[in-house]
């Protein structure tokens, strides 16, 4: 479904993605792990056409990410991008002119469940609603690849429940997720396949049956970042 080949991205004398070549299936839920500066970031917005590699390709469904690619994957970024009029219903809108395969009676449904009112503003809401409005917004479309960046970062332990439930809700037949995130526990009991990023490059990778062989998908976090890893943890 997507490949990458020695993919790479420089920023001035910084390299954030170093070389890595990597193959996602479809249907297939991935953890991209790793703290904070690891490169799992600059990756996704890569995959989701927001930043050009500096060298490396990138495929999706045969085709190199561009234009065309960008209606068939959804990627919710880690900050906050509405403008400071907006409400909730105001971002419904907005995705539902600029994606063609938004479903607005999804969204409806979406905030019901997770209690948030249409009618506040976004600029007002705490961390974790603003969180769960941007997780709405994502899986409202119906993409086939679907990318969350950090989406359990900065909420509190409830919030974090609902997050996972409506990702694990969602993840239908042929649906590929990847999702990023440094709170390896949260994801574990859901995901098919780890991907470890360290300094830019991948570390380890590989399936939840290869990776057991090695230990749970904590104790490897630790064994590859350790200090580090445990510090962002």
């Amino acid at each position: 479904m997507l490949e990458i080949e020695n993919l790479t991205r420089r920023y001035m004398t910084r390299t954030a993605v170093d070389n890595v070549s990597l193959t996602l299936e479809a249907g297939r839920t991935y953890a991209l792990l790793g703290p904070n500066g690891s490169g799992k970031t600059t990756l996704m917005k890569m995959i989701a056409g927001l930043t050009r590699p500096t060298s490396g390709t990138i495929r999706f469904e045969g085709e190199p990410v561009g234009v065309k690619t960008k209606s068939r994957i959804a990627y919710m970024p880690t900050e906050n991008y509405f403008y400071s009029y907006m409400t909730i219903a105001d971002a419904g809108k907005y995705y539902a002119d600029f994606f063609r395969d938004f479903q607005p009676e999804k969204f409806r449904e979406m905030l019901a469940r997770m209690e948030l009112r249409p009618k506040d503003k976004i600029r007002q809401l705490s961390s974790g609603m603003s969180a769960k409005v941007r997780l709405a917004l994502t899986l409202s479309r119906d993409a086939k690849l679907m990318m969350f960046d950090e989406p359990l970062n900065g909420v509190d332990i409830l919030t974090r429940a609902q997050v996972v439930d409506e990702i694990v809700r969602n993840r239908e037949a042929g649906r590929t997720m990847l999702i990023s995130t440094h709170l390896v526990d949260e994801l574990d009991p859901h995901i098919d396949s780890a991907i470890y990023m360290k300094n830019g490059v991948i570390a380890l990778a590989g399936s939840r049956e290869e990776l057991s062989r090695q230990g749970t998908l904590t104790e490897l976090y630790l064994k590859i970042y350790g200090a580090e890893g445990h510090e962002n943890a």
